[in-house]
């Protein structure tokens, strides 16, 4: 009980209670240009039903995103406490209007949003009631000053019950300011702190993208070191025993010779296919490129339609190249066709890369030698999808999607 009645006592010259203070004045100045953005939003967020707003809704949004992150400076500053950014907006697609439409649909924005609106009364607040709060409750006890001053134009009427007035409204000040900082900070938590769950799918993500990235990158260099390395020693090799076999007079060491060349082309053959599964050198030209290569060498003649308003991640574009690879292969060996339509775009935040030939159908993902079931992994790999539509008769449409980044 004794404890309890001194931390009363020294509350209002504690070193939290002016931190708070501190606090809550600057955000309430914080607060004003926040709050007024909050009202654009409400107005753009009106006149959207009429399509004029959506832009200027959006950039709202964005700036509401951008400026609740400033809030975490008086924060550290005067209590020591902090939270993460919310996580980025998912975009749907490159281009300006799926841009707009990931952030018009993103929780954290609007939630950004909603705390511009609550800060300013609850930060107005604190600062109003806590200001009459700690002046009245100085002009209390200091009634007996004023009194003894000016007994004749006392404006509290002679009552020293103000005294014990001013008293209580001093210690009850620093209490004030807990609970606005209190209610502060599960403000925060519920709209600006990512949960749990948000916080762990989004760190699993990002760990997943950057293994994978990690391991696009490894086998670009083992690729490089291939090419480089070994492939030009095999290359000596091969002269070297060319040279052998010119030179030696017997039949018997010139059949070696001869033997251990062909044996070098055979591996140098062999390495090549390797790295061209690593990273096909038609890639180098960007993958539209690319598939414009693969339909002219298909055997079955393709129609191709690429939209791709920029470059995918390096291990989404070789996934889609191979993809396509496979599936046209695929129709040549199988399908019996007389027509394929390839066609690659982005569309609702995903890459998608549909085949479509006018062949004998029937095909299903686990068909033996078909390689759809190794597509399938590939796909899921990367957090995408294969899908296949192909009745007995025909047509046959293999889909595949995959992310954009």
């Amino acid at each position: 009980m004794r404890s309890v009645a001194v931390a009363i006592l020294r509350a209002p010259v504690a070193a939290r209670t002016w931190r708070e203070v501190g606090y809550a004045v600057t955000g309430t100045v914080l607060a004003v240009p926040t709050f007024a953005i909050a009202l654009l939003g409400l107005v753009f967020a009106v006149l959207s039903l009429l399509t004029i707003g959506l832009p200027l809704l959006t950039g709202v949004l964005v700036l509401a995103r951008l400026t609740v992150r400033y809030f975490r400076g008086p924060a550290r500053l005067f209590l020591g406490w902090s939270w993460p950014n919310p996580p980025p907006v998912r975009r749907r697609g490159p281009g300006p209007v799926r841009w707009a439409g990931a952030v018009l649909t993103d929780p954290g924005a609007w939630k950004a949003l909603a705390y511009c609106f609550a800060r300013l009364p609850l930060m107005t607040a604190a600062t109003y009631i806590g200001g009459v709060l700690v002046g009245g409750g100085l002009l209390g006890v200091s009634y007996p000053v004023w009194v003894h001053r000016f007994p004749d134009e006392s404006p509290w009427g002679g009552s020293w019950g103000l005294v014990a007035q001013g008293l209580v409204a001093l210690l009850a000040f620093p209490w004030y300011f807990r609970l606005i900082v209190w209610l502060d900070r599960r403000l925060v938590r519920a709209l600006l702190e990512p949960s749990p769950e948000r916080s762990r799918i989004a760190a699993l993500e990002l760990s997943r993208a950057a293994l994978r990235a990690d391991a696009a990158a490894l086998l670009r260099r083992v690729e490089r070191d291939l090419h480089d390395g070994t492939q030009a020693r095999l290359v000596a090799l091969g002269v070297t025993l060319s040279r052998i076999e010119r030179r030696v007079d017997e039949p018997e060491l010139r059949a070696m010779a001869a033997q251990a060349k062909g044996a070098v082309v055979e591996a140098l053959t062999e390495l090549r296919d390797i790295v061209r599964g690593i990273h096909p050198p038609a890639l180098d030209a960007g993958l539209s490129t690319a598939i414009d290569t693969l339909a002219a060498r298909s055997a079955v003649p393709v129609d191709v339609h690429v939209d791709l308003p920029e470059r995918p991640a390096p291990e989404i574009e070789s996934a889609l190249y191979f993809s396509a690879a496979e599936l046209l292969t695929n129709v040549a060996k199988h399908a019996g066709a007389s027509r394929i339509r390839l066609d690659l775009r982005a569309l609702d935040g995903a890459l998608r890369l549909t085949v479509t030939d006018d062949g004998r159908g029937g095909a299903r993902p686990g068909s033996e030698g078909t390689g759809l079931a190794g597509l399938v992994r590939r796909s899921e790999s990367l957090d995408g999808a294969l899908r296949v539509h192909s009745p007995p008769g025909g047509p046959t449409t293999v889909t595949v999607e995959l992310p954009c980044e």
